[in-house]
């Protein structure tokens, strides 16, 4: 595991890049939220309330998109498309046959 970081009376910015499920981010900011710090808050640039199986609460939002699997400006499928440098949705076909082609 890296370094640990003393959140404790300090302000929090968890960021990610794109909240599905919300999951995984709620299980992180539960986390952090026991260390006490002054504040915690979620930025992420892509929401996809569609699939939500956790509530959160997105303080800094980006985009709001469609259940539909997104690559570009850093997310990816099967780490191809993460440099475009725009946020594209892809054909759900497409996703699972033609990953060199993103």
């Amino acid at each position: 595991m890296g370094d640990v970081v003393d959140v404790r009376g300090r302000d929090v910015i968890v960021v990610e890049d794109i909240v599905d499920t919300g999951t995984t981010v709620v299980c992180l900011l539960d986390y952090l939220a026991k260390d006490n710090p002054a504040s915690l808050k979620l930025c992420t640039l892509l929401d996809k309330p569609s699939r939500r199986e956790t509530e959160v609460k997105i303080d800094y939002l980006g985009l709001t998109v469609p259940n539909r699997f997104v690559v570009g400006y850093g997310t990816d499928l099967d780490e191809a498309g993460r440099n475009l440098s725009g946020i594209y949705s892809l054909d759900e076909n497409a996703a699972k046959n033609d990953k060199q082609d993103v």
